[in-house]
């Protein structure tokens, strides 16, 4: 504790850090305080339908990433996803369309015009799952509820569809911009911490609501309550372990990995991790997911309703089962674009360093890929059974709202940014020569989850 004390005086000693953790935290309040603040003719006090359909389901974890906007018809309804989604277009097209590829070996100036393109393409996003927001609005509503600045109207008008979409457009640009903000002024990457902050934001109603329904009745009592606590905690654990992974591969296990025998010299390591892709795949598969809701908005058959309802269900089987394809499949493909076997030889080669028993250049680029490809797929497996654990826990008891917490994108995220934003503190801590947070000195983060250019 007086360890911890000391840790947060020295803290409020550095002049920049300080400003940037208040900064930080005031665009946060002002996140949290748009979450509340209802569309312009909707009616808040007769939302209890909307937060009945979001109570749960694949519903219930978007608005558990926005916060709780969702469900209160706010005007960040739409939160920060359509950004995330627009990120991961923007990514696949930089693997296939040779235009993108020249823009990210043009340095910042590629970069600034690829984030130009995101959020063009945010807003085109936005304006799609806009009106199928609106138009769920309107169907879990009664027709008092929204009656656009004239209580006579009955049914919405079409100012009211106009202005509504406008504003959430407006409103996830404004979001995305705070996130922006926050990156360039504040502590964390942005984008991962509004995210977090949502999810976060939920964490103590669902911790009651369990307790709750712990000590009622057949409900299990303090005890069952407890164990899920502890089981939880070690979950979270493991998640840890798993969003670190290892920076450092010994080339003896790595040889040994790919079928080579030859080994010789000191004990030397190849820089790479088993999990590579950080928490990236589970947010573009997640993503993903939420398609088959936004097209059902626009369709009325029941057949794209059926198609909806069973990607809706996340403790379905074939919502689990695509879930975890897509993580293994994207943990492959961001994998592939965040780690360049033959400029990892040229680097290797031009500061004179070397994996014995292999020849620089391509021989060291074709052992450095071998190695990648045999360590991702136990890492992708690990990564889809934690993404599909909160389905598993809520078909065992556990209500689903807490469930979301024991695994799945809600806990990685979480661990992620933590992480990440523990890591930056600390290197300004140690940077001004102060003891950092940990006695090591040093907290791992993940570098792979800046969404924000």
């Amino acid at each position: 504790m007086k360890r911890i004390i000391q840790t947060i005086k020295n803290i409020w000693k550095i002049e920049e850090l300080r400003q940037r953790i208040l900064t930080t935290l005031g665009f946060i309040l002002i996140y949290r305080f748009g979450s509340f603040v209802v569309l312009p003719g909707v009616d808040p006090s007769q939302l209890a339908a909307l937060q009945a359909q979001t109570a749960d389901g694949l519903l219930g974890l978007l608005n558990m990433f926005s916060g709780g906007a969702f469900s209160n018809a706010s005007i960040f309804a739409l939160g920060i996803m359509p950004y995330i989604s627009a990120s991961i277009v923007v990514q696949l097209l930089s693997m296939a369309i040779p235009y993108f590829q020249k823009l990210q070996r043009e340095g910042d100036s590629g970069r600034k015009k690829i984030n130009q393109i995101t959020r063009y393409l945010t807003v085109l996003i936005t304006a799609g799952q806009a009106p199928a927001y609106i138009g769920n609005l309107v169907s879990q509503l009664p027709p008092e509820a929204i009656s656009p600045f004239d209580p006579n109207v009955m049914s919405p008008s079409t100012f009211f569809w106009v202005s509504s979409v406008v504003i959430l457009i407006t409103g996830t640009m404004f979001v995305m911009w705070l996130g922006e903000r926050i990156t360039e002024k504040g502590i964390g990457n942005g984008i991962s911490l509004l995210i977090m902050i949502g999810i976060i934001a939920n964490l103590p109603r669902a911790l009651g609501q369990e307790f709750l329904s712990r000590i009622a009745q057949d409900g299990g009592g303090l005890v069952i309550f407890l164990i899920e606590i502890v089981i939880l905690i070690f979950i979270i654990l493991l998640t840890i372990l798993l969003v670190q992974g290892t920076r450092r591969i010994p080339v003896q296990f790595a040889k040994r990995i790919v079928g080579n025998k030859q080994y010789g010299g000191v004990r030397q390591y190849i820089p790479l991790k088993v999990n590579a892709a950080g928490v990236m795949p589970i947010i573009f598969a997640q993503a993903l997911m939420f398609v088959p809701l936004t097209l059902a908005g626009f369709s009325d058959s029941d057949a794209m309703t059926g198609f909806a309802a069973a990607f809706s269900n996340f403790t379905g089987f074939w919502y689990n089962l695509v879930f975890a394809t897509m993580i293994i499949l994207f943990t492959y493909f961001y994998t592939a674009i965040t780690i360049n076997p033959n400029q990892m030889a040229e680097d290797m080669k031009k500061n004179g360093g070397f994996i014995p028993g292999v020849k620089p250049g391509k021989k060291t680029a074709e052992f450095i890929d071998g190695v990648m490809s045999r360590i991702v797929l136990p890492g992708s497996i690990f990564l889809a059974i934690v993404a599909i654990l909160p389905a598993i826990v809520s078909l065992m008891g556990v209500s689903s709202e807490f469930a979301q917490f024991y695994g799945g994108t809600s806990l990685l995220i979480l661990v992620g940014v933590i992480l990440d934003t523990l890591q930056q503190i600390e290197s300004h801590l140690l940077m001004r020569h102060y003891d950092g947070l940990m006695k090591s000195g040093r907290i791992k983060g993940r570098s792979s989850m800046n969404m924000a250019g």
